[in-house]
């Protein structure tokens, strides 16, 4: 039976958590983010996917200093977390809080989309909110020369100050401004299935944009198979939800190793998942990790832990303890 890995960990919410967590996903939280802390301490380079919304839920305030202090070295993100940092930062004073969103009826919901208002749980984004973001982006689009990934129109948005005056949140908390800071690599699985994607195909099926400025998927793909092969320590897999941000990125391994033929790519050196859906065998992208092994992107040896538990909550538990906070 394995022993966890222990490490030293600063920091109040450290503290709090040895004291307070010793079984059940408690215990798996803890164990997670000591190895979590541990590969860093090696010399490893952490990989992060975040799928749902969590940037609307503000996974930004931990995910950012996270970036800033080199314990996150890309990301794979949904369209809407990518979009939906931007939009956080420049109107998240406008965002309408609906706390009793278990209670609201339908009627309440058919109300709100009819004030424009898009409702993410607990709180509603008005589309105005939208606005500054797509006026400046379409432009970016239609006077492209060179195809780019969609990542990088809003990292160069951003990075010129275009939009600073909007901003309502102190800018330290957009995950997205500091991975552009830093030049980061992120890709973005499914791009289309997000409000900027949307626009982007209703803008080239008017024939408004060339479809060819926006990189594809599979260009994302080789993109991430550049940076792993390049990125020689070892690696570390850290996944927030399921689905596509995950899968896509998981799979570089495979795709290296099987069908590029570089058999001596190593396995990710860790891995956790965050997650509070059930397990559905088959299906929801609810592959365990040892399944996963199976699959060429993990081996036998690799830390794998699952905390079945919401990761609004549980994220910045784990970054804040290996923030030393």
């Amino acid at each position: 039976m394995k022993q966890p890995i222990d490490v030293k960990l600063a920091g109040n919410m450290a503290k709090f958590v040895r004291r307070n967590y010793h079984h059940f996903n408690a215990q798996v939280l803890k164990n997670a983010t000591m190895a979590y802390k541990k590969l860093l301490d090696d010399g490893g380079k952490m990989f992060v996917s975040m799928a749902g919304a969590m940037s609307t839920g503000r996974l930004g305030i931990s995910l950012a200093a996270m970036i800033r202090k080199g314990y996150v070295s890309g990301l794979s993100v949904t369209g809407a977390n990518l979009e939906e940092d931007v939009f956080n930062l420049v109107a998240n004073k406008d965002y309408v809080q609906v706390p009793d969103y278990r209670d609201i009826s339908l009627e309440d919901n058919k109300k709100m989309l009819d004030k424009k208002q898009n409702r993410v749980t607990d709180v509603a984004i008005p589309a105005s909110s939208m606005k500054e973001v797509e006026d400046i982006i379409i432009e970016a689009w239609k006077d492209a020369q060179d195809p780019r990934f969609p990542h990088e129109f809003l990292c160069d948005i951003l990075l010129s100050g275009q939009l600073e005056k909007y901003y309502q949140i102190d800018p330290a908390e957009s995950w997205l401004l500091a991975a552009a800071e830093l030049d980061i690599p992120i890709v973005t699985p499914g791009w289309e299935d997000s409000t900027l994607g949307n626009v982007f195909a209703a803008l080239v099926r008017k024939q408004e944009v060339e479809l060819e400025v926006m990189k594809s998927g599979i260009e994302a793909m080789n993109y991430l198979g550049d940076w792993y092969l390049k990125t020689k320590e070892d690696k570390g897999f850290f996944q927030i939800g399921g689905g596509i941000a995950g899968d896509f990125s998981i799979c570089v391994v495979p795709f290296l190793k099987q069908d590029c033929g570089l058999k001596n790519t190593k396995w990710w050196a860790y891995f956790c998942q965050i997650s509070d859906a059930v397990t559905s065998y088959g299906g929801y992208s609810g592959a365990t990790p040892d399944e996963k092994i199976t699959w060429d992107k993990l081996g036998p040896k690799t830390p794998k832990f699952v905390i079945e538990s919401d990761a609004s909550i549980v994220v910045p538990l784990i970054f804040d303890q290996i923030l030393g906070l």
